[in-house]
């Protein structure tokens, strides 16, 4: 369901980064194509499976036998922190932050932290007080630990959260936690999105708003 016209009461926001609040799909097909074809691997599947995956998720997931996993996450790694070009906010991303407290909202990103400080800041966006990255989290999507953890860091229980997702490892990751789940279709087309059981979707958060009121916050979308 396209989400227009409708509130959300909660207490914090959690926020997934890449596909959510910025578009870093341009260094991602480069980085991952390129190590699908060393590794004799179709690109298109290895750019679907990576999805909402820490890297050595992913690598571990899909490397032909006889990898060295390790070197080839460590490659990947470098390779994408070393590649912002083409990286830009998800449109609205920018303001619907600069409307909310520092205290209110957290980013929880399968991303390890340099990449993702990096990633934020290439895209324009504020570096949040509270960033949840693979670094920091033992079990990745779609475990619900990262969001959980989030929703706690902001004294809120995390049924009381509302999480922004793209991916079908986030989406699971955010409902397994118990919170509210709005999805970002740029990963995702509509109709998986309605299978994974998201509150909603939006294109961007162009119209999207927040307001505090009574000690919690209406998120709207007009």
């Amino acid at each position: 369901m396209l989400l227009n016209q409708v509130e959300f009461r909660v207490s914090c926001f959690l926020f997934d980064m890449d596909g959510t609040l910025l578009n870093s799909h341009a260094p991602v097909i480069r980085a991952y194509t390129d190590w699908a074809l060393q590794r004799g691997l179709d690109p298109a599947m290895v750019l679907r499976e990576c999805q909402g995956r820490r890297v050595i998720d992913t690598v571990r997931a899909l490397a032909p036998p006889g990898t060295d996993v390790l070197a080839d996450t460590a490659a990947l790694k470098q390779r994408e922190l070393d590649d912002v070009d083409g990286i830009v906010e998800i449109p609205g991303a920018r303001a619907l932050l600069a409307a909310l407290p520092e205290d209110r909202w957290a980013v929880v990103t399968s991303a390890e932290r340099p990449l993702a400080i990096r990633r934020m800041q290439a895209a324009g966006l504020p570096v949040p007080r509270f960033l949840f990255t693979s670094d920091d989290i033992a079990r990745g999507k779609p475990a619900p630990d990262g969001f959980i953890a989030g929703a706690k860091a902001l004294g809120a229980a995390p049924e009381q959260a509302l999480v922004f997702e793209d991916s079908a490892a986030g989406i699971a990751s955010g409902l397994a936690a118990a919170s509210k789940v709005i999805a970002l279709t740029s990963t995702l087309d509509v109709a998986r999105i309605d299978e994974l059981g998201a509150s909603g979707y939006l294109h961007d958060f162009l119209g999207a708003d927040v307001i505090e009121d009574r000690g919690q916050w209406l998120f709207r979308v007009a």
